[in-house]
């Protein structure tokens, strides 16, 4: 396959550099001195099993630094609690080096759990423009962007192609098309991520932001979710289930489900991430080969997408910062940015990636990723993230199953998003 090639090339590239990497830290006399010495990095299960290879790279050239992986759940909002329970135990913490949701980069600089870092030792010049505001809080570098993602709309091309129609560019069209095109065809219309967990906070929030409305304003400080674009945002959602173009099946969808669902032929749309469009146009996938992708839509045309991805943070408490920030550094150059894409499918933060004619014939999506990526918002900003995110989880999953109506949802949830940034 046209990627593997790709692969071998970028694997071919990263011996090269790394033997230059080799002699450079022979010279500066590696793993002796302040600061450098073996390191744990901690990240959420790595399900295309890519980064053990990568720091088998790393602690080949590095044996004074030697880095050991601990993969922590796949769900991220128990990797969150189990990262946020070691960082508590202060100097006796096992994590040196983070890989963390971008959104928790906030939460865990408030709370002092992770150092800022010098800007002048990372390439964030050659980084897409938004990933590098979320690895920042209160004007400081906290992180370092590692992996970007946007939310992409895949769609059956084949059936649209069947019915002359282009890809929906507003939610009019969408529905249109989930209500009618869908069901001709033995189709669900369109799901997302609907299962009250961090998936559908990011879902409300891109439907909330493409409606042209915000959710915290002044790092969490805010409450601006009471407004007529909210209300339109999360009203879209429920009326898609009350209706039927969103199955109510979706309300237990994850990305994992989300994706299967689509890939085996069961949706005619899913807002999902890249890495879908990745597994559904594998070999063996139902729907292999039939397989489109263009930004999401919104009310009068592209909507916006939440930013995802991750970054990487060193702790406070970490025993070796100076090989931490080593560390880092390698993981964000560009061989082992090329890398993450070809043999994690997972969106490099490096911006000169997206335009590679090689990457581009064996990611097809990756010119409409970059457009949604430098279009994407950040989640709501806030050092009580996680409570914010359940509120807003619980809230719009009621609205979605019809407990409440989507103006009733709005202002409860204005109600505990202003008591969580009381205190």
């Amino acid at each position: 396959m046209r990627w593997i090639h790709a692969a071998g090339r970028g694997l071919l590239v990263l011996v090269v550099v790394l033997t230059g990497y080799v002699a450079s830290g022979a010279q500066a006399g590696e793993g002796a001195g302040d600061g450098r010495g073996p390191l744990t990095l901690a990240t959420a299960g790595d399900l295309t099993g890519y980064l053990g290879p990568l720091l088998e790279g790393w602690n080949r050239i590095h044996p004074g630094e030697k880095v050991t992986l601990v993969e922590l759940p796949d769900s991220a909002d128990e990797t969150r609690a189990q990262m946020a329970t070691d960082l508590r135990d202060g100097d006796r913490s096992r994590f040196d080096v983070l890989n963390i949701d971008v959104n928790w980069t906030s939460e865990f600089a408030a709370a002092g759990w992770i150092r800022p870092l010098p800007r002048d030792r990372f390439p964030l010049d050659s980084f897409l423009p938004p990933v590098v505001d979320t690895a920042t809080y209160d004007g400081r570098l906290y992180a370092v962007p590692y992996v970007t993602n946007a939310g992409l709309l895949l769609y059956r091309k084949d059936v649209l192609a069947e019915e002359g129609v282009p890809p929906p560019r507003t939610w009019a069209e969408l529905e249109r098309y989930a209500k009618t095109i869908a069901p001709e065809h033995g189709l669900d219309g369109y799901a997302g991520q609907f299962l009250p967990y961090e998936g559908l906070t990011v879902n409300a929030a891109e439907a909330v932001y493409s409606a042209g409305g915000t959710i915290l304003g002044d790092e969490g400080e805010r409450v601006t979710v009471d407004s007529a674009a909210a209300r339109e945002g999360i009203g879209f959602l429920a009326r898609g289930v009350r209706e039927g173009w969103i199955p109510k099946e979706a309300l237990t969808y994850k990305e994992e489900e989300s994706k299967q669902a689509f890939q085996d032929g069961r949706l005619l749309f899913l807002r999902n991430w890249p890495y879908a469009y990745v597994g559904a146009s594998a070999r063996g996938s139902a729907v292999a080969g039939k397989v489109g992708a263009v930004p999401l839509p919104g009310p009068d045309g592209p909507g916006t997408s939440v930013l995802g991805g991750s970054n990487l943070a060193v702790s406070t408490h970490a025993r070796h910062p100076d090989s931490a920030a080593r560390l880092i550094a390698y993981l964000t150059s560009e061989p082992v940015q090329r890398q993450v894409l070809t043999r994690g499918a997972l969106p490099p933060v490096r911006a000169d990636l997206y335009e590679d004619p090689a990457l581009v014939r064996a990611f097809p999506y990756l010119p409409t990723l970059r457009e949604s990526v430098l279009s994407a918002a950040p989640r709501p900003k806030s050092p009580r993230y996680d409570q914010v995110s359940l509120a807003v989880q619980a809230v719009v999953h009621d609205a979605m199953t019809g407990r409440q109506t989507p103006e009733a949802a709005v202002e409860r949830l204005a109600r505990e998003l202003a008591a969580i940034s009381r205190g």
